[in-house]
């Protein structure tokens, strides 16, 4: 069992070629380009869901890796938790490797059927930055399940090595050059609402301020049906805001039209999400 820190953000409309050209002026390492086709698995009544965990197979190439990966938390706007990964020699899934996780006291694993794939291209590189290596990884493709589909464009930057404040320094960088938001919805997350079979919720209890207004307004992104919790969240947030500087932009956010979405990938957007996390 392994810990993994990442931040993830959602692209916008030529935001895939912006990220590319924003790498290809930081990474001296070499890009790794695959083809990730990634099953998803859960039981009829998304048990799985239910537990706040994902487990799929991701196939690479010729390679498959069974993965189950916990909700976790959110520190400072970036993903928290526990993941465990196993090599498999095909494209079946293996219950055995999960008898000793804590999803077996709760979850009848002969119930585990496929439920939806995110299938991407992934081009993948390191960067060192302010004494941690952090690999980003450029995500474009879909979401799947059964006929309908959704267009998926990410940036993930996860924590290999060294200090987590180096993760939000350098999504800093972004700002105005990658049309871009932190999102706080996973690709799980995202399959599980294309399917149909459930959407996270825009609060939820224990959330420190800022992560509450991120969670709030990364549902909407999804599902359109958070306005009210988004303007709550942003409202509590006014006198953080003055203090940081961002006066402008939280004044901004709060006169927004939450009929489109478009208005995430403003580069004031970023900055607001940011500058609340680092303040």
């Amino acid at each position: 069992m392994a810990e993994e820190l990442e931040i993830k953000l959602t692209l916008g409309k030529g935001g895939t070629d912006a990220a590319r050209a924003w790498l290809d002026e930081r990474a001296s390492e070499e890009t790794t380009q695959k083809r990730l086709v990634n099953r998803y698995f859960d039981t009829p009544y998304q048990a799985l869901n239910h537990e706040r965990a994902a487990l799929r197979v991701r196939q690479a190439d010729t390679h498959y890796i069974q993965t189950l990966k916990t909700q976790g938390e959110f520190v400072d706007g970036a993903h928290k938790r526990q993941e465990w990964e196993w090599p498999l020699p095909g494209a079946d899934l293996n219950l055995g490797l999960l008898a000793d996780t804590p999803i077996a006291e709760n979850v009848n694993l002969a119930e585990l059927a496929m439920i939806f794939e995110t299938n991407f291209n992934r081009e993948a590189r390191l960067l060192s930055h302010e004494g941690a290596m952090i690999e980003c990884a450029l995500d474009h493709g879909a979401v799947l399940a059964g006929d309908r589909r959704r267009e998926l464009a990410e940036l993930e930057l996860e924590l290999k090595s060294g200090p987590g404040s180096a993760l939000l320094s350098l999504a800093s960088q972004l700002v105005g050059r990658v049309p871009a938001f932190l999102n706080l919805v996973s690709k799980a997350e995202q399959g599980y609402d294309l399917a149909g079979l459930g959407r996270p919720e825009s609060l939820a209890a224990g959330d420190p301020p800022v992560t509450a207004w991120l969670r709030a307004v990364s549902v909407h992104w999804l599902t359109g049906m958070a306005e009210t919790a988004c303007r709550e969240t942003l409202a509590a947030l006014e006198d953080r805001a003055v203090d940081a500087g961002l006066e402008d932009e939280w004044h901004w956010a709060s006169s927004q039209d939450f009929t489109s979405v478009d208005w995430l990938f403003d580069a004031r957007m970023l900055r607001l999400q940011l500058g609340l996390l680092v303040h």
